[in-house]
């Protein structure tokens, strides 16, 4: 989950991990173009917070997903300048 959804210049993702693993979380614009990679690595189990920062970033949808042990979750948030 993102919060705050719609945001500027950052917002906050919550990440629940039922195991240690590897994780990857991305954003990608409209097209599918990945934006930028958020965090690309070993995470233990457990609850972990990730900010993203957009402030490079123009005003639009964007998806945030997160991958990992084969699972894979998206979101849509939108960033509002």
């Amino acid at each position: 989950k993102a919060y705050p959804n719609p945001f500027n210049p950052s917002t906050s993702l919550s990440l629940d991990l039922s195991a240690d693993g590897f994780v990857n979380l991305a954003v990608y614009n409209i097209m599918g173009q990945e934006v930028e990679t958020l965090y690309d690595g070993f995470m233990k189990a457990g609850n972990h917070s990730i900010t993203w920062n957009a402030s490079d970033a123009t005003s639009g949808v964007y998806f945030i997903r997160a991958e990992s042990a084969g699972n894979s979750s998206s979101q849509k948030v939108m960033l509002m300048k």
